[in-house]
């Protein structure tokens, strides 16, 4: 307890200072909200897929992916997140947010046979839970934001989910490993530098680590961002890092340390751009050699390259992407008999390459019909022998948002 506490405790502190400073600046300006009306509005989001799945691993690999474990063959009707949110505006300065989320099922195992979790009821009927309910102190102090609750965090403020703008076909390289994008904490963010040409900001943030579940350990994680816009806000360079101990004894020290970095290029009628990132979990697998047992750090590295733009005006348009995944880095794998991960969503014994592209077309402004190619292969990457193999599935994927 005393190894993980001095740092959060020295994030708490600087929160309640920062509240502390906000307050006095928010007594000096209360007068301004005399002529403002409250108000909020209702708003809500759905997508899902008619898909086919033309080719199915035989190891059911890919625990991290919503297509293990269906069978070839198979065509499916189904809806892979919905959002009912409602933002309200309690004045000037300070804003509430909440929002109800239905999403596909998720599968947690990674072994030969996946075990499910998320949004299904024990009946199998999926269900709205809430993802995000916080309030946000806005320019506590001059260009930054206080949010309390449960955010989006620094992972999903900007990054390549916001840049690469098609979560409605797959997530990004690192939220399909579960780096948490909402948590239940304190997010401050901000801007540092703004002008017409450039923008510098930031975002800092201490939480949980279990999303939208109860904390469960002595542990909690730390979120950090840095980004820049530049040449006309055109050029983004975005830099990423989060911390937390999973387990921590004398014996035993198992932490998790994400680096993550993205560069992208934007404008009207295209946006390309590249991510990577460097998952170092230490003391995770489980290895067997000729003399026993021992524990060994897992370095787990991705790149994902993406594009998307429009074809004719904004109704028709494309968007392509390819991530390579190589969890077992710096394992020799010819020294082990055996390597078992603690961690399920970063086994080491799957390499995996993931590819979709597809038409954008839009006949009103917020409803997408987009016809796409879904694959993701798997390569040995184990001590034991295990034949490659890749999903493949067909989709029509519909998008559409109302209230925004």
């Amino acid at each position: 307890m005393k190894n993980c506490s001095t740092p959060v405790a020295i994030v708490i502190k600087c929160v309640m200072s920062i509240a502390l400073i906000g307050l006095f600046s928010f007594s000096a300006s209360a007068q301004e909200d005399s002529a403002f009306t409250p108000g909020g509005k209702l708003w809500g989001l759905a997508y899902g897929d008619i898909a086919y799945k033309a080719k199915s691993d035989s190891f059911n690999r890919g625990g991290m992916n919503q297509y293990t474990g269906i069978k070839q063959g198979e065509s499916i009707f189904q809806f892979r997140r919905i959002y009912l949110g409602y933002d309200y505006a309690i004045s000037k300065r300070f804003s509430a947010e909440f929002l109800l989320a239905a999403e596909d099922n998720e599968t947690t195992s990674a072994t030969a046979t996946p075990v499910t979790s998320g949004d299904l009821l024990v009946d199998s009927k999926l269900a709205m839970s809430v993802k995000l309910a916080n309030i946000k102190w806005k320019n506590i102090f001059r260009g930054s934001d206080l949010t309390i609750g449960q955010s989006y965090t620094p992972a999903a403020v900007l990054t390549s989910e916001v840049i690469w703008d098609y979560r409605c076909i797959e997530r990004t390289v690192s939220d399909i490993r579960r780096t948490p994008t909402y948590d239940m904490g304190a997010r401050l963010n901000g801007t540092l530098y703004n002008t017409h040409f450039t923008e510098i900001g930031y975002s800092l943030m201490v939480g949980n680590g279990t999303l939208a579940k109860p904390e469960n350990d002595a542990f909690k994680w730390l979120y950090g961002d840095v980004y820049a816009k530049l040449l006309n806000k055109r050029l983004i360079i975005d830099l990423y890092s989060d911390y937390t101990k999973i387990n921590w004894t004398a014996k035993w020290h198992h932490d998790r340390s994400m680096v993550k970095g993205m560069i992208a290029y934007t404008a009207p009628k295209f946006t390309v751009g590249v991510e990577a990132f460097m998952n170092s979990i230490m003391n995770d697998d489980i290895v067997t050699t000729k003399t026993g047992t021992d524990t060994i750090t897992n370095k787990a590295v991705a790149i994902s390259v993406f594009a998307r733009g429009r074809i004719y005006r904004d109704i028709l348009g494309f968007f392509i992407r390819y991530d390579n995944y190589d969890p077992s880095g710096n394992n020799n794998n010819s020294l082990y008999s055996k390597d078992a991960p603690i961690t399920a969503t970063y086994d080491p014994n799957t390499k995996e390459q993931f590819f979709t592209a597809g038409i954008d077309y839009s006949p009103i402004s917020k409803i997408h019909i987009m016809p796409n190619v879904w694959y993701n292969a798997y390569n040995n990457a184990g001590p034991v022998s295990v034949s490659n193999g890749y999903d493949l599935v067909y989709r029509l994927s519909l998008y559409y948002v109302y209230g925004k």
